[in-house]
């Protein structure tokens, strides 16, 4: 046994051992690996390019200061003129007022020429029937024509519009007959009136001073109503020479009263009538006859 050469014990490599953290193996790649080369590598990518991050943010708000100083251009040149224009504009103002007022009272003073005008050819009128030598036939013909003053018992009639005058009908007839506003007299209402009065047994009438002859017309003219193209404004005062308490009483009784006495109860039309011991109405403007000629003995052969 002693001669057997002996050999070498054989020596086994042991296995590596393994790492206690090899189930972690994201965490240890993060540990290995700093994120400052992160980091490195964005500062690099935002030095390259030149328009991401931090100069896209400063480039609007440029823009933003840029609209508002743009803005704030336009609004202080818009002052700037409207400051400019503002006395030239105030200038013409005052020169259209001036002109209305100029012409206003060249109006004025014309309408007081043809006043003047009318009571000389009234006047004149008057004279030549008192030189006519007709008399007590005369006397009667200018009153009932117009052209004299007339006084005596009989009413005063007040039409008023109605205190809240408000514009539409909804339908209602005032409207659909072309009325703009139910609670305002109208032309046609005052027509009727008059036309009421004589139907009664008026013998001369007068609204607002203007006396009503067989050629007066009362007509509108928008808001306005007209008597002889003389515009009125109310309160319409109607004056009617008669038998005061007998008009009175026929007058509220026809068909023309109790129109006007609808109007007061449907739409506030106000209206007052009183019976009066002297009236006074006074002569018509003018009273001019252009075609009409009398019937001489001739003519009625």
């Amino acid at each position: 046994m002693c001669g057997m050469p002996q050999q070498p014990p054989v020596r086994s490599t042991p296995a590596r051992a393994s790492r206690p953290d090899a189930s972690m193996s994201l965490l240890t790649n993060v540990m290995d690996h700093s994120l400052d080369d992160g980091y490195a590598e964005a500062a690099a990518r935002k030095q390259a390019d030149g328009t991401k991050g931090l100069p896209r943010t400063l480039r609007a708000r440029m823009g933003l200061a840029a609209g508002l100083v743009l803005a704030a251009l336009v609004v202080t040149v818009g002052a700037a003129q409207a400051r400019t224009a503002a006395p030239v504009v105030a200038k013409e103002r005052e020169e259209l007022i001036d002109r209305i007022d100029r012409e206003t009272e060249a109006a004025d003073d014309l309408e007081d020429t043809v006043d003047e005008l009318r009571a000389d050819v009234s006047a004149r009128q008057r004279e030549a029937l008192r030189d006519s030598g007709g008399g007590e036939q005369a006397e009667l013909v200018g009153m009932l024509a117009g052209a004299v003053a007339v006084h005596g018992p009989g009413i005063e009639l007040v039409v008023d519009d109605a205190e809240e005058a408000s514009t539409g009908g909804d339908g209602d007839p005032r409207e659909t007959s072309g009325f703009s506003d139910t609670g305002r007299v109208r032309d046609r209402d005052m027509q009727r009136v008059v036309n009421g009065l004589w139907a009664s047994g008026a013998e001369a009438v007068s609204i607002n001073g203007q006396r009503l002859t067989a050629l007066s017309a009362i007509r509108a003219a928008g808001d306005a109503i007209l008597v002889d193209n003389k515009p009125l404004v109310p309160p319409y005062t109607v004056l009617a020479v008669g038998d005061g308490r007998n008009l009175s009483t026929r007058f509220q009784d026809s068909s023309d009263g109790l129109y006007l006495h609808a109007l007061q109860e449907n739409f506030g039309i106000r209206t007052a009538i009183s019976v009066q011991d002297d009236v006074r109405v006074p002569a018509a403007p003018s009273v001019i006859v252009r075609t009409a000629q009398p019937i001489t003995e001739k003519d009625a052969s």
